[in-house]
């Protein structure tokens, strides 16, 4: 089981990874980054698919784009220089908040 929570994390920041490349693909004229970006995505959701092997598929989802967008909206900041403010904040802590509510109540 700690292997799928691994492999789920895995996907996250494969996913991530891609999503922060996408501005590189100049609207997938780019060859070489739209490879990469595309690659990325089809990486990740093949690790999803294997995840839901040992994690519902819910949980797994929830988690997956949950902890994919706040963890975009971090790299946007840190890397990509998005602005941050508190709203942006307070945002992010309720979608983490939800992955762990979700998880908490699918572990009953």
């Amino acid at each position: 089981m700690v292997g799928a929570w691994l492999l789920l994390l895995g996907a996250i920041g494969v996913e991530v990874a891609s999503t922060a490349a996408l501005p590189r693909t100049h609207g997938f004229r780019d060859p070489v980054w739209t490879a990469l970006v595309l690659g990325g995505y089809a990486l990740s959701i093949w690790l999803m698919a294997v995840v839901i092997r040992n994690i519902p598929v819910s949980v797994t989802y929830a988690v997956w784009s949950g902890l994919g967008t706040a963890g975009i909206a971090l790299v946007g900041v840190v890397l990509l220089g998005e602005p941050w403010d508190l709203l942006k904040g307070l945002a992010l802590l309720m979608i983490i908040g939800g992955v762990l509510v979700l998880n908490l109540h699918g572990a009953h």
